[in-house]
């Protein structure tokens, strides 16, 4: 734990002195700030772990020479050979990789950390986020946007993920969005250098004073404020809905789906699934998100949500782009009954052969 406080000090720090510029100037997370901001943690990560962690193997009580990193990763290999289920050993053998700039093996390691922890460790979703966008080059979407989300409904106050979800969500224009990130960030109490940065941007995105910004008193664990519910948890039922559905990916699909694309979320009758009932739009890279159906999103005049009291809903992410589905496209489903649970969680954890 100690490693990773002071290494997150470490990263915040380089970010604001080594990429914060040029964000300023593009406004925007161009893929050659995404590799600035990934390598400055990879730096700062590594250059910690080799100096500070003693996680690392010494050259002897007598010696103060640094073993170089690819006998420490040859080290790590080994020992991964004889235990594949080291979860520590993985994470540590991900870290060295993104020092030594093998972003790729670095994402690979990090998928094998995922699995062994059930994603469910936000940290390492951040982690495999910043992986891929090194490896890649590309803007927060897609896959890198659902994984910090999915860090967030987790872990609500990791910073990490606070501070690339605002930049996520400034690039889509969603100014709002990234103003209650950073806001919530501000409230972790971050060093002088970052809070003026992230405070001069909020004024900006809000439109008011930089004196006016106040940040929320965050709350410690899960009951922290303006978090999405857990994976597996119902959202609060919106009293104006018919049904309040909190829709998140498996691990799987996460794992498999790599490009944005449209969420249909679909209420139907089993009995004579065409035409839906009612029908909701959403983007991949807005999951996990919580989504109400009702009257108002009803496809046919008299045929009302609200009559129905049991209907199938679906949530199928298109890669074709349309409701109907294609081969490839995943999706989740269950059956509702409004009287008896009108909120409820729904995980797309399954594929269209």
């Amino acid at each position: 734990m100690t490693f990773w406080i002071i290494a997150g000090l470490l990263c915040l720090i380089a970010i604001g002195f080594g990429a914060w510029p040029l964000y300023r100037e593009s406004r925007r997370l161009t893929p050659v700030l995404a590799i600035v901001i990934v390598a400055t943690v990879a730096v700062s990560v590594g250059l910690y772990s080799r100096i500070g962690s003693p996680d690392i193997p010494s050259a002897g009580a007598q010696s103060d020479t640094i073993p170089d990193m690819a006998s420490a990763i040859a080290s790590l290999q080994q020992r991964l050979l004889d235990n594949p289920e080291d979860v520590n050993g993985w994470n540590m053998l991900a870290r060295s990789y993104m020092t030594m700039q093998r972003f790729g093996d670095a994402v690979t390691a990090y998928e094998r950390v995922m699995e062994l922890e059930d994603g469910q460790n936000a940290q390492t979703m951040v982690d495999l986020a910043l992986a891929i966008l090194s490896r890649d080059g590309t803007a927060i979407e897609g896959r890198t946007s659902s994984l910090i989300e999915s860090a967030l409904a987790l872990e609500p106050n990791n910073p990490a993920a606070l501070f690339y979800s605002g930049i996520a969500s400034a690039n889509r224009g969603d100014t709002e969005m990234a103003a209650n990130r950073w806001e919530m960030l501000l409230g972790l109490n971050p060093p002088a250098e970052i809070r003026s940065i992230l405070e001069q941007r909020v004024a900006e995105w809000r439109g008011v004073p930089i004196e006016s910004i106040e940040p929320p008193v965050v709350a410690a664990g899960p009951s922290a404020p303006a978090a999405p519910a857990a994976p597996g948890e119902a959202p609060t039922a919106d009293p104006d809905a018919v049904v309040t559905a909190r829709i998140a990916l498996s691990n799987s699909a996460l794992s498999a789906l790599t490009a944005d694309a449209n969420v249909f979320v679909i209420a139907r009758d089993p009995a004579q699934p065409s035409p839906p009932i009612a029908v909701s739009r959403v983007r991949l890279s807005e999951l996990p998100t919580v989504v109400s159906l009702g009257d108002a999103q009803s496809m046919v005049a008299g045929r009302a949500l609200s009559g129905y009291e049991e209907f199938e809903l679906l949530a199928r992410v298109s890669l074709s782009g349309s409701p109907a589905a294609t081969p490839g496209d995943w999706f989740g489903t269950l059956i509702v009954r409004p009287a008896d649970s009108p909120a409820v969680f729904l995980s797309i954890d399954q594929r269209v052969p």
